[in-house]
């Protein structure tokens, strides 16, 4: 009961495991779309060389950081609406 006095519940080793595999999940599909994104822009389909040009890696280090940059800004938007919405609905009701 210590989630009513502002302590977190504590989660189960299951729950622990479950967020660890969501999380892996939710890290793996950011990488595959940044990969795929990065690459599809900065890595044309006809390449003959091993390596990435100069061009080419400018590109990619630019995609990956916008990528990043964005996906910071999205997550920390979601967080404040998130947050918004908790002490909106956690101050209903105690005003009177």
């Amino acid at each position: 009961m210590s989630f009513l006095f502002g302590g977190r519940p504590q989660l189960s080793s299951a729950e622990k495991i479950a967020a660890a595999e969501t999380e892996i999940e939710m890290v793996s599909d950011m990488f595959n779309r940044l990969t795929q994104s990065c690459a599809k822009k900065c890595i044309p389909p006809d390449y003959r060389e091993g390596d990435l040009n100069k061009g080419e890696s400018v590109c990619l280090d630019r995609c990956v950081s916008k990528f990043f940059e964005v996906n910071m800004k999205v997550s920390e938007k979601m967080q404040n609406e998130a947050a918004g919405k908790q002490g909106i609905s956690g101050g209903i009701g105690y005003g009177m």
